[in-house]
Parts: C-alpha cells; sequence; structure tokens
C-alpha cells in the first residue's frame, strides 16, 4: 500500500476554507476547487516507493496486472479506471451532461475524423468513455439532478409572473413531457442574448422575493436567485428552473448518469467518477456551449434526483449502490476501539480518510502499516490483504469486475 501524495485544482468555482480545513492546513485565499486521487493523465497522484516520487499512472503502467489485477484490466484496459475527488464548491459549477459510451465513441470519431485539435475550445469529445459520476455530501450539499416533473416546473414559472416566460409555461403544459421539456430547453438556449438577459435579471428579482416566503418552491427559489447573482444574465439560469433542486445531508449521494443534465451549486463532498473528461455544457459558464450536440444527449425525462443512502452490510462495510463497473463506492465509520476490517479485494483500491483517522496494516502487521489523518488517502494494489481501523471514517474506491 502507498500513501498518496495528491494535486488540489484551483478552478475559479472552489472554496478557499474548505479543502485546506479537511487537509489542516492554513488558506492560501486562492480558491482550492478538487483534491484528486487516481492516475488521470491531468493530475496522477504521486506515490514513492524508495526511490523518490513517481506518478501513479507511470507505476501502473509499468505493471498493469500487478497494480491493477488481471480481471479490471480484461475489463477496462491497462488504467485505473475512476477517479476519486474531494469537490468543494463555494459556487455554481457550470449546468452539464455527459455522453453514454456509444455517444462518446461517435462523437470522438467524428471530431477526429474533421480535425478538431484535442485541445480546442470547441472540442466536445475528449476520448471515447462515458463520465458517469456520484457525489456524496460530506456537508450539507445543494445540487441540481435532472428534470423536474413539467407540471411542477410549469407552476415554479408561472408563481414568478414574468411576462416571458408565460410561452414555457403553456408548452410545459400542453406538448407531452419529453417533447416539451426539449422544446423549452432549446428555446432558452437559442434565445436572442440580450433579451435573455432581461428575462433572467427579471425572473432573479422574483425568485429573491419568492425565496424569502414560505412555500413547496422556496428552497429551489432561493438556490436559482444565489445561481443568478453569480450567472448575472446567463439563459442557463433559465435552464436551471427545469431541474430538481436537492440539498444532500451529510452522507447522502447522487448519481449522475448519462444524459442527466446536473450541476453542483455549493458544498463539500466525496465524488468519484469514470476517467472521461467528455463533457457538454448547458449554461452557467463562458465555455462552449454546443447546443445541436447537447440536445443529442440529453435525456428528457423528468424523474426526481435520487437520493441515494449506503446500504449497510454485515462487515460494516456501506455502500453506494450504483448500476456501473467502473467504480465501487463505499464507507467505514469506524469506532473507538473497534476490531479492524478486512478490505481485501482482486481490484485496485484507493483509500481516504475524512474524518478522525485510519490505521492500515498488511500482512506483514506493524512492518506494513500506515496511518492516514484526515484528508489523506493510500493506494492499495489488487490482491493486498490489508485491514482498517480507526476511530475515523474512512472511504473506499474500488472497481467491480
Amino acid at each position: 500500500m502507498d500513501r498518496l501524495v495528491n494535486t488540489v485544482r484551483p478552478y475559479a468555482w472552489g472554496s478557499a476554507t474548505a479543502i485546506p480545513e479537511l487537509l489542516g492546513m492554513e488558506p492560501t485565499g486562492e480558491p482550492q476547487a478538487e483534491l484528486w486521487m487516481g492516475a488521470h493523465p491531468g493530475a496522477p497522484s504521486r506515490v514513492d516507493r524508495g526511490q523518490g516520487a513517481v506518478a501513479l499512472s507511470e507505476v501502473i503502467a509499468a505493471d498493469p496486472e500487478g497494480e491493477l489485477g488481471p480481471d479490471a484490466v480484461r475489463h477496462f484496459g491497462p488504467r485505473l479506471p475512476f477517479l476519486l475527488k474531494v469537490l468543494a464548491a463555494a459556487s455554481p459549477l457550470s449546468l452539464q451532461v455527459h455522453p453514454d459510451r456509444a455517444q462518446a465513441e461517435a462523437g470522438f470519431a467524428d471530431e477526429e475524423a474533421r480535425g478538431v485539435p484535442i485541445d480546442a475550445a470547441h472540442r466536445n469529445y475528449k476520448d471515447v468513455n462515458h463520465k458517469p459520476e456520484l457525489i456524496c455530501a460530506l456537508t450539507p450539499f445543494d445540487g441540481l439532478c435532472g428534470f423536474r416533473d413539467a407540471g411542477e416546473t410549469a407552476e415554479l414559472l408561472a408563481a414568478l409572473e414574468v411576462d416571458p416566460l408565460k410561452p414555457y409555461v403553456d408548452i410545459l403544459h400542453a406538448r407531452p413531457e419529453s417533447h416539451a421539456l426539449r422544446e423549452v430547453l432549446t428555446a432558452v438556449l437559442t434565445a436572442d442574448r440580450e433579451a435573455m438577459a432581461d428575462t433572467v435579471h427579471q425572473t432573479a428579482a422574483a425568485a429573491e422575493r419568492l425565496g424569502a416566503q414560505d412555500g413547496p418552491y422556496a428552497p429551489a427559489y432561493r438556490a436559482y436567485a444565489s445561481i443568478a447573482r453569480h450567472y448575472p444574465g446567463d439563459p442557463g439560469v433559465i435552464a436551471a428552473m427545469l431541474l430538481n433542486y436537492v440539498r444532500l445531508q451529510p452522507g447522502e449521494a447522487l448519481y449522475l448518469g448519462a444524459g442527466v443534465p446536473h450541476a453542483y451549486l455549493d458544498g463539500l463532498g466525496v465524488e468519484i467518477m469514470a476517467n472521461s473528461d467528455n463533457v457538454l455544457r448547458c449554461g452557467l459558464t463562458p465555455k462552449h456551449i454546443d447546443v445541436p450536440e447537447l440536445l443529442r444527449v440529453v435525456r428528457f425525462e423528468s424523474d426526481g434526483p435520487g437520493v441515494l443512502r449506503p446500504e449497510a452490510e454485515s462487515s460494516g462495510e456501506e455502500v453506494y449502490t450504483t448500476p456501473i463497473d467502473e467504480f465501487r463506492l463505499s464507507r467505514y465509520v469506524l469506532p473507538e476501539g473497534g476490531g479492524p476490517r478486512p478490505l481485501s479485494s482482486r481490484t485496485p483500491q484507493i483509500l481516504l480518510c475524512v474524518s478522525g483517522e485510519a490505521v492500515l496494516r498488511g500482512e506483514a502487521g506493524e512492518a506494513a502499516e500506515l496511518r492516514l489523518r484526515q484528508g489523506e488517502s493510500a493506494f492499495v494494489p489488487a490482491g493486498e490483504a490489508v485491514a482498517v481501523s480507526g476511530p475515523g471514517t474512512v472511504f473506499r474506491a474500488t472497481v467491480v469486475a
């Protein structure tokens, strides 16, 4: 097992304090948005096996089957198929959606054939993989996830009493739901920018007013008003109003599958995703928005946000069940004086301590002991027998193979 040395990504939307507090470090005053753990080429973790720090991606490339196990290599190839993060949002991330694997493969091939540079600002597909993801709250965590029921959205918009929104209300009442959602989102994203900016300003003022009152949509109105303060005049503010607003409590999670529009708004969480950089944006960003491609990828289906709670197993492991194989996220809440919990696996593992302390012991006992303080993490190669004890809370990331 290896202690990981990880990189913090300083995206503008990040909190200046949440990740430093987790790591027990002084804030720099700059945003610190994501702590990456894994072998993503953009910022691979580093390990030291006695010959100096080396990127985890290089360690895996030198011996894929030894590090990942034959099962994982057979299913996913010679690379770690997931990226684990701590995400700290102080302002909204872009409203976005991810393609499924077939869409990613087709989109990547098309852009390659047309000679679109891989680093071009207008490139949609950076690879051929899908990007399902799971976010688990460490603090109260606000987000948007999936389309709200069309009739409820019509009520929410109508209550704002903003004249330019009335055609959208009529569409949501009159059309079959999938057609209505597609038609409204298309209208919002293709409208005249100046006229839409005025609509957004009126809508934001109305949302501020209704968010200060009692009512079933008051929390959502407050969230949309906050989004508008961060992105004044952005059409994505109206697009966001089509989505479910959700506040996760610590330990609750959201799974974001292909085609589901979503945005993270505020809070600290553990995120895990398949290794991919494929993102199609709907708004709340100065980056490129390809409306036709976006509309091809989005699933125009309403559903609740589908809040996940962990399922406890007899071993003490609490598992967040998802329908994909590239990752499996679980946690252990380890009590003071509790016995060690075995974590043997045929596939690779990353263990992240988010509170207290975790002690990892290998088969060699004290000679193979690694202590993780809050915010620290470790990589455990496939097949290595490890047991963990506390007191602390540990997230475990691995794959299903």
